[in-house]
C-alpha cells in the first residue's frame, strides 16, 4: 500500500495495536469482556468468509437470480430491523446472557443451513433466520456491556470489539480468497461451512460467562445502580423525546455505510476516470486505520457534550468527503484518484467519530434499569440508517452528480449539527440536575 509508503511501520504498529488490545480483553479482570472478545473474533472470522463467497455460491451453485438475492436479503433486512427492538426488550426481561447464547447458537445453524438452501424459498427463510438471530445477540451484546461496565469502560469495550472486528474480518476475508481462486462449488460449499461453525465455536465461552454469572450481574464500578446516571427522566424509551431525537440523527449518519459500500464504488466505476482498483484501496485504508485509530478516537466519549461534538466532527467530515467525491468526477484519472483518497480518509475519520461519539449518547443518555430497551432502540436506529443508505446515496450522488453529492453532504452536515445541540441541551439538563441533587 503504497499510500502509507514503508508498508513496515504499519504493519508493526497494527500487529502491536492489536496485541494491545487483545491483552486487554482476553486477560481482563471481567469474564464478560473475555468471552466477549472471543466470541467478536469468531463471528469477525465467519463474516470475513461469508461476505467474501456468499453473492457466488447462492448465483453459481444454489442457482438463484442475483434480483433474487437481493429480495431475500431486503426482506431479512426488514425482519432484523423489527427483531431489534423486541430482542432489547427482551433483554430487559430475561437474562441477557441466555439471549446472547441462543441468538449465536441460532446464527451458527442458520449459516450451516445456507449450505442445504435448494432454492427462493429456502434461502429467504434462512436468510431471515440469519438476521434475526444476529439482531437478537448483539442488542443482547450492548445490553450485557451497558449493565455490567460504566462510563469510559463501556465505549472503550465497543471501539476495542470495532478493532478486532475489523482486522478478524479482514483475515477471514483472505482465507476466504482460496476458494476464489479454485472458483469450484466444492471450494464454495466448504467455505460455506466455516462461518457456522466459527460462531457455535463463539457460543462456548458465552455458555461458560451465562453459568458463572447471575442474571443481574453488575460490574463493581457499577454499583448496581437503578436510575439513570446521565441525570434525566426515567420511563419508557418511547417517551425519551432526547434518546429518540439522538437514535433519528444517527440514522441518517448510519446512512454513510451505504455511501461508503455502494455508492462510492458505483461513482468511481461508472462516473470518474479512475482506476477500479481504487475501491480496494479505499476498503483497505479505511480498515487499516479503523484498527488501528479506533480507541483513540472514542476516548472522553462518555462526556455527552464531546460525543455530541464528535459526531458534528464527523458531519463535517462526511460533508467533505462528499464534496471531494464530486469533484474527482469532472478530472482526469490522476487528479481524480488522489481527490478519492482524500475523500476516503476524510470519511473513514467521519467514520470514527461518528461511531464512537454515538455509542457515547446511546450508552449515557439511556436509562440503566431498561438497558436492553435503550439499546435496543439505538440499535434500530442504526438498522434503518444502513437499510436505507445504498438506496439514498444511489438515488442521489450517483443518479445526479454534484447536485446528488451537496445534498448527502448537506444532510450529514445537518444531522451532525443536530446532533450536537441535542447532545449539549442533554448534558446542561443533566449539569442542573447534579447542582440541585449536591445543593
Amino acid at each position: 500500500m503504497t499510500m502509507f509508503g514503508n508498508s513496515a511501520p504499519v504493519r508493526e504498529d497494527l500487529r502491536r495495536r492489536l496485541t494491545s488490545q487483545l491483552k486487554q480483553t482476553l486477560f481482563s479482570d471481567s469474564p464478560v469482556a473475555r468471552a466477549l472478545t472471543i466470541a467478536t473474533i469468531c463471528g469477525a472470522l465467519a463474516s470475513g468468509l461469508f461476505f467474501t463467497v456468499s453473492a457466488l455460491f447462492f448465483t453459481r451453485v444454489v442457482g438463484l437470480q442475483a434480483a433474487t438475492v437481493a429480495l431475500g436479503l431486503t426482506i431479512a433486512g426488514a425482519l432484523g430491523v423489527l427483531c431489534t427492538p423486541l430482542s432489547g426488550y427482551a433483554a430487559d426481561r430475561v437474562n441477557p446472557h441466555l439471549l446472547i447464547v441462543l441468538g449465536t447458537a441460532g446464527q451458527g445453524l442458520a449459516y450451516l443451513a445456507y449450505v442445504a438452501a435448494s432454492g427462493t424459498t429456502s434461502f429467504i427463510v434462512t436468510a431471515c433466520c440469519v438476521v434475526a438471530c444476529r439482531s437478537i445477540q448483539s442488542t443482547a451484546r450492548l445490553a450485557l456491556v451497558a449493565q455490567t461496565f460504566v462510563g469510559p469502560e463501556r465505549v472503550s469495550l465497543r471501539a476495542r470489539f470495532r478493532s478486532l472486528d475489523n482486522v478478524f474480518i479482514g483475515i477471514g476475508t483472505l482465507v476466504a480468497g482460496f476458494a476464489l481462486l479454485s472458483d469450484t462449488p466444492a471450494a464454495y460449499r466448504v467455505t460455506m461451512i466455516f462461518p457456522g461453525i466459527f460462531f457455535l465455536l463463539a457460543c462456548l465461552p458465552l455458555i461458560v460467562l451465562a453459568r458463572r454469572l447471575p442474571p443481574t450481574a453488575r460490574n463493581e464500578n457499577a454499583g448496581g445502580a437503578d436510575t439513570p446516571t446521565s441525570g434525566l427522566p426515567s420511563g419508557s424509551v418511547l417517551r425519551d423525546k432526547t434518546y429518540l431525537a439522538v437514535t433519528a440523527l444517527n440514522a441518517v449518519m448510519a446512512m454513510q455505510f451505504g455511501m461508503q459500500a455502494v455508492g462510492v464504488p458505483l461513482w468511481i466505476t461508472t462516473r470518474t476516470h479512475a482506476p477500479p482498483v481504487v475501491i480496494s484501496v479505499l476498503l483497505i485504508m479505511n480498515t487499516v486505520l479503523i484498527a488501528l485509530l479506533q480507541v483513540r478516537a472514542s476516548r472522553r466519549s462518555d462526556d455527552i457534550a464531546f460525543a455530541g461534538r464528535l459526531v458534528l466532527r464527523a458531519g463535517i467530515l462526511l460533508a467533505a468527503s462528499c464534496v471531494l467525491y464530486a469533484l474527482s468526477g469532472h478530472v482526469v484519472a490522476v487528479v481524480a484518484t488522489a481527490l478519492l483518497l482524500v475523500a476516503g480518509l476524510a470519511q473513514t475519520g467521519a467514520e470514527m467519530f461518528s461511531e464512537a461519539g454515538s455509542w457515547g449518547l446511546a450508552f449515557e443518555l439511556a436509562d440503566p434499569s431498561r438497558a436492553g430497551a435503550y439499546q435496543g432502540a439505538s440499535q434500530t436506529g442504526f438498522a434503518l440508517g444502513t437499510m436505507l443508505g445504498p438506496y439514498v446515496v444511489t438515488a442521489t450522488a450517483v443518479e445526479h452528480g454534484t447536485m446528488g453529492w451537496a445534498a448527502v453532504g448537506g444532510l450529514f452536515l445537518a444531522a451532525g449539527v443536530a446532533t450536537c445541540l441535542v447532545a449539549r441541551s442533554a448534558a446542561a439538563r443533566q449539569r442542573l440536575v447534579g447542582v440541585a441533587e449536591t445543593g
